[in-house]
């Protein structure tokens, strides 16, 4: 048995998973998870986020217990670093936040002279060919990688959480686009369902 068990929920006396999950939604106040590269010059994304539709909270507080330990949060907005900020990375963990957290909104943001936009399929593929010896020309949907043009690469990557069956129907989803020299945001798609409108 690994001896990092004791740290696990399960592990817990009286463990129960609706009583943990109630707790963990409680806690920790998810309501938009914002997927964004993890390119440095694309840090600010999360903040921008947050006060971009007002009624969210980034970076927030940490909530400590009597015994000083780190039992929760105050942000609402919860960073989803990936290369290129692209989707397909992202759609297991929409799954798993939305049962333990509770979603409102997922927010795709792609930024300024991204490093996903100066690549082809073909350039990768080749490269990787020679250099590492490997064809890795069916491994990805590379829509879904590299950004041709900001405003396919957002429509593509809001379609794709929307028509995943791990998505809540409930939720909204947008695409923005931020220049890293303003740090302005413009919303690029946005997918509200009807019931969710204002």
């Amino acid at each position: 048995m690994s001896k990092f068990v004791e740290f696990t929920f399960r592990a817990q006396p009286g463990y129960s998973e609706p009583a943990a999950r109630e707790l963990l939604t409680g806690s920790i106040p998810v309501r938009t998870i914002a997927i964004h590269c993890f390119d440095p010059r694309a840090a600010g994304i999360p903040k921008a986020v947050a006060d971009y539709f007002g009624d969210e909270v980034y970076p927030g507080d940490l909530i400590l217990n009597e015994d000083g330990q780190m039992v929760g949060a105050t942000a609402t907005v919860f960073p989803l670093v990936i290369g290129g900020g692209r989707a397909a990375d992202a759609l297991r963990s929409i799954t798993v936040s939305q049962y333990l957290f509770g979603l409102e909104r997922v927010v795709v943001v792609h930024h300024s002279f991204c490093g996903a936009s100066s690549f082809s399929e073909e350039g990768i593929v080749d490269s990787w060919k020679r250099e590492q010896h490997r064809d890795i020309s069916s491994l990805y949907d590379w829509d879904g990688i590299r950004i041709a043009d900001f405003e396919q690469s957002l429509n593509y990557d809001v379609s794709l959480i929307r028509n995943n069956p791990g998505t809540p129907k409930h939720l909204e989803i947008y695409g923005l686009f931020y220049n890293i020299d303003s740090g302005e945001l413009t919303e690029v798609v946005r997918d509200v369902p009807a019931k969710a409108a204002p």
